[in-house]
């Protein structure tokens, strides 16, 4: 399963609270998923295709709790810590506008040695700070996204986090309010099968006390919510898309992106051979889904490396006829990372990341709190992040 952005489930007396988020494309046989075709994560309008690597397993410490479809498991290696400078910040806004510009052309637009960009970036990927990976638009393919809220018993939610974070279909899966509840993103096939049940998708566990999954009608995200460029310098980065192109997407296509959730930068060489394609063909056909906005290069980064040490999942219910401006008035917030309105009772979902605790404290009353259609606001802390966009975390 896949988890979401921005819903996760209140917190009831004596339960703890799960939201995810799944896709019903083949999820009996998941890794069937990751060979067969894309997967992809919510970015606005963007989902991001899963990663095939293969992670070496462990087992949890709490046995017993019952095991979930999958084995729970967690990354060997740690992520190192890292202080950024100015530079680091510049070749992340950069890589944010074009995760695949040559370290030659960001180096030409930062004013230093193509040497210096590439030794960063390389000091930043190894270390787990980030990552560039592919993503395709959910609606040109005909995919529909959804949270799904989980609820569970005391003590169950970090292994069940941990199997739903361990699927190839699940994304952005985090641990909330103390670790009590946790939320997910995902998506189904509208045309492939409109009539699976998606909850009939979903693991199925003792400790698990019950389920809701809403789908997410629209999303809204801020452009460009990174500040370490001047305007001239985002000018010179920015890749022109026209989303009213039309464009097939087929297998080559499919296994291309694969490649390219698994690494956004991933040579040509490394993607001809997958597709099947020559090389010329395969950058030519990236070029052209990029170009129609099917395809799009998007930042897997940490928060907390940038500074952010408070997010939060918020579930805001609004006035029907306001629900619209609030979520366009929420994009528009630098803390926002993203928004969307949903068919849950509460019809607007928001994900958003705060320098501290303080700074959450002015947000929710100052700036949420002054918007017009607010009826009610749930909010609900993010204490871990079991996985982002297709790569699981360091438990």
């Amino acid at each position: 399963m896949l988890a979401s952005e921005a819903p996760s489930p209140r917190a009831i007396s004596g339960n703890a609270t799960v939201t995810t988020v799944v896709s019903t494309i083949n999820m009996n046989d998941p890794r069937q998923i990751a060979a067969n075709g894309p997967h992809l994560r919510t970015a606005g309008s963007f989902l991001s295709i899963s990663s095939r690597r293969v992670i070496e397993p462990r087992r949890t410490p709490q046995a017993n709790c019952p095991p979930m479809t999958d084995t729970v498991i967690s990354y060997r290696e740690v992520m190192k810590p890292v202080t950024l400078d100015s530079v680091d910040r510049q070749l992340i806004h950069a890589l944010d506008l074009d995760g695949r510009a040559s370290f030659a052309r960001i180096a030409d637009v930062l004013g230093v040695s193509e040497n210096t960009v590439g030794r960063r970036y390389r000091r930043l990927r190894q270390a787990g700070v980030l990552r560039v990976v592919g993503a395709v638009a959910s609606a040109k393919l005909g995919y529909a996204l959804w949270t799904v809220r989980f609820s569970c018993t005391p003590g169950s939610g970090m292994p069940i986090a941990a199997a739903l974070a361990k699927r190839p279909d699940t994304f952005w899966v985090h641990l909330l309010s103390g670790g009590t509840e946790i939320a997910c993103t995902t998506q189904s096939s509208i045309a492939a099968e409109p009539d699976v049940l998606l909850l009939d998708k979903l693991p199925r566990s003792s400790r698990i006390t019950s389920v809701s999954a809403h789908q997410m009608l629209r999303g809204f995200a801020r452009p460009g919510g990174l500040s370490a460029l001047s305007d001239k310098q985002i000018a010179e980065l920015r890749v022109p898309v026209d989303p009213a192109e039309e464009i097939t997407f087929d297998e080559a296509d499919g296994r291309l992106v694969q490649v390219l959730a698994e690494d956004g930068r991933a040579g040509y060489g490394e993607l001809a051979a997958a597709s099947g394609l020559s090389e010329s063909t395969a950058k030519r056909r990236i070029e052209a889904l990029r170009q129609a906005g099917v395809l799009s290069y998007q930042l897997d980064i940490s928060l907390r490396t940038l500074g952010f040490q408070a997010e939060a999942r918020l579930w805001v219910v609004v006035r029907p006829s306001a629900v619209a401006s609030v979520a366009k008035a929420l994009a528009e917030h630098e803390e926002v990372q993203f928004a969307a309105v949903t068919t849950c009772p509460a019809n607007l979902v928001a994900a958003i990341a705060c320098r501290n605790a303080a700074h959450l404290y002015e947000y929710l009353t100052d700036r949420i709190g002054s918007l017009d259609g607010i009826q009610q606001m749930e909010t609900a802390p993010v204490v871990r992040t079991v996985k982002r966009s297709g790569s699981l975390l360091p438990l």
